[in-house]
């Protein structure tokens, strides 16, 4: 586990999960989305351990009393523009009083680090427009925004 102070960063584990599903509740309604489904903790469980080859990965910001932070999560995914494939990170996380103690570039470096690992020479990720803390922090690490929407389509 790396650290910065009281805090390290790790690949989540099986027991992560209650803390990790209770952490992205707190996501959506800090987006003011709509709150994960009451089993995402299984869903998560099969996404990140259920095969040889998980399709997620995540890293967690984990206390020293084991408390869990914060996380960030990622899968790749293809770019048919650069014809390449590239690390998607979905969500990067922490929760209030965390935010800006050095914990989030410790989860950007482990997601930059899995990119590395994989092969793949870029990360890409979204942001809400009116969170103008996380555009701050993503410009200081030298990451260039472009514009878009994003769309979603129920196929239910």
């Amino acid at each position: 586990m790396t650290g910065s102070g009281s805090a390290g960063v790790r690949r989540a584990r099986v027991a992560d999960l209650a803390q990790l599903a209770e952490l992205a509740s707190e996501h959506a309604a800090f987006e003011g989305a709509a709150p994960p489904p009451v089993d995402l903790a299984r869903r998560l469980e099969t996404l990140l351990f259920g095969t040889e080859a998980p399709r997620l990965r995540c890293f967690v910001a984990e206390l020293n009393d084991g408390e869990i932070i914060g996380y960030a999560t990622c899968a790749p995914e293809v770019s048919t523009w650069d014809g390449a494939e590239y690390l998607h990170m979905d969500c990067l996380f922490l929760r209030e009083g965390h935010r800006g103690r050095k914990v989030g570039p410790l989860l950007m470096e482990a997601v930059t680090t899995e990119a590395r690992a994989l092969g793949l020479g870029q990360v890409q990720w979204q942001t809400p427009p009116w969170n103008t803390d996380a555009i701050r922090f993503y410009d200081r690490l030298g990451a260039r925004a472009k514009e878009k929407l994003r769309y979603h389509l129920p196929v239910d």
